[in-house]
């Protein structure tokens, strides 16, 4: 594993040493991204009361926080593979803290989506992308281990902010926790103050030699492609044109990736129906009569079983029975969830709700923790960066219209039960889909490995044959000579001797 990280990337992944610190400070950053617009729905009811808005209009400040999270995938991917990790998660913090400042001085609800969904997603998408991508670069071996306690920071972050939230919200009301929440949002400075560049850990001799191999690997510059699960080498690079510019950063030749393909149609469909019911859990709660903190403690049990299933799920995916196939097991999780979704309405009463929760949060944190671990098990971590800006930029318009949809559904019938249906079947079909098709892409995977083998057993064999024939040929030529040499000889002796 090794030595193929170090052939691939042009150094070996140190797995350890500073590389901890850089999953703690992704642990801080991706826990902000992921839980900050889930915690948020803690304020929707009475947002929704102050302005006089339905529950769909009020859905669209977390939905936009989250398409825009991912729609800036690809300028984060471009400004990380320019300027590294650490000054774009730094950026991103100051983006967010100043967001949810400016939204605490919002007079419509237009000014939420503006400050709350479009700068403040773009802030947290800053934070997201460029987190996942340099533990890439320092982990190879443990990557499963590590990108499940870097993603451990959502359940951790939610199981906390969500009661803290009804805390200021009780305290200073909305526009005075936004207010508090802003200043949380700058610890993400920190985190992104943590993330050192590779080259500035190894030092000396080594960063002479990754300067050598070059430096756009080590930044997080794509340099590859892959077909079918192998990586091919890069195409060149041309100045001329949009397109090839936009192909130079993102690496468009990843559409011809058969397993990237399959991956991006399943998580399209998951995205409709993955984020509604954490948005509107807790509203769900206070319909069924919960009282507020009852209902805020909702997501914190979810979130605490959450916390155990992502590092969990880590150390599950790193065993050498499942990482070759770790394809079906987040094929598995997605389908769990599915059911999850389906049988929540038949549940009764505040402990009805709280093994729902529990389920749904073991669930959910196996997704999470899989996400961008089985994309990296695709494409590998050298086209990672171009691979999470295409899959974002291509998921934000399911991650936008889902909880909308599902808001829409609850003003229609006045129920929540047709929402979980839907996010239920939803997230059903998706599993399906990626099992079935990871099942073919696998087998044609193995029938091209066993060809590559027996082909290069059948090189070895030629080779083997070709040696042994040069072999004959040169003795027979060395023997042929040694008779043409001894036949002279014999009749010079014969000649020289006495009649």
């Amino acid at each position: 594993m090794g030595a193929t990280a170090a052939s691939a990337l042009g150094y070996t992944p140190p797995d350890g040493g500073w590389g901890w610190v850089v999953v703690f400070g992704a642990f801080i950053s991706i826990g902000f991204s992921y839980a900050f617009p889930k915690a948020l729905t803690i304020f929707f009811k009475e947002i929704r009361q102050h302005f006089g808005v339905s529950y769909s209009q009020i859905a669209w400040v977390s939905s936009i926080m989250l398409a825009v999270m991912y729609a800036g995938g690809p300028v984060s991917s471009v400004l990380v593979n320019r300027f590294g990790s650490r000054p774009v998660v730094i950026t991103g913090g100051i983006m967010c803290g100043v967001s949810m400042v400016a939204a605490s001085f919002s007079s419509t609800i237009t000014h939420l989506y503006i400050c709350v969904g479009i700068v403040g997603g773009l802030g947290l998408s800053f934070n997201l992308q460029p987190s996942l991508t340099i533990i890439g670069k320092y982990f190879q071996v443990r990557r499963p281990i590590a990108n499940g306690l870097a993603m451990a920071g959502s359940p951790v972050f939610l199981c906390t902010l969500a009661p803290l939230n009804q805390f200021l919200f009780d305290r200073y009301g909305w526009r005075g926790g936004f207010f508090i929440l802003g200043a949380m949002l700058l610890n993400c400075c920190v985190a992104g103050s943590l993330m050192r560049p590779l080259r500035d850990v190894i030092g000396g001799a080594s960063a002479g030699k990754l300067q050598a191999n070059g430096a756009g690997k080590l930044n997080g510059a794509p340099s590859g492609n892959g077909v079918d699960g192998q990586a091919a080498d890069q195409t060149p690079q041309h100045k001329k044109g949009c397109m090839n510019c936009i192909s130079c950063c993102l690496n468009l030749s990843l559409f011809r990736h058969r397993g990237f393909i399959i991956y991006l149609i399943g998580n399209m469909l998951m995205f409709f129906g993955f984020f509604s019911p954490m948005i509107f859990l807790a509203p769900y709660a206070k319909h069924r009569g919960v009282d507020e903190y009852s209902a805020a403690s909702l997501l914190s049990a979810l979130a605490l079983v959450d916390m155990i299933a992502r590092p969990g799920t880590g150390l599950l995916a790193n065993t050498r029975w499942v990482r070759p196939r770790v394809q079906y097991l987040f094929s598995f999780a997605i389908t769990y969830n599915g059911v999850c979704h389906l049988l929540c309405p038949l549940v009764s009463g505040y402990w009805g709700l709280v093994a729902y929760a529990v389920c749904y949060g073991l669930v959910y944190g196996m997704v999470c923790a899989l996400l961008f671990e089985c994309l990296m098990d695709l494409v590998g971590p050298r086209m990672f960066s171009s691979a999470v800006g295409l899959v974002t930029i291509l998921e934000c318009c399911p991650v936008l219209l889902g909880p909308p949809i599902a808001g829409a559904l609850v003003d229609m019938f006045g129920d929540y039960s047709y929402m979980f249906y839907m996010c239920g079947a939803v997230m059903l079909t998706a599993g399906l889909f990626l099992f079935t098709m990871n099942y073919f892409n696998y087998r044609r995977l193995d029938r091209a490995k066993r060809a590559q083998e027996k082909s290069a057993e059948l090189e070895e064999r030629r080779g083997q044959c070709e040696v042994q024939q040069s072999d004959r040929v040169v003795e027979e030529h060395n023997q042929n000579q040694a008779e043409d040499n001894g036949a002279p000889q014999a009749k010079t002796e014969t000649e020289d001797s006495p009649v």
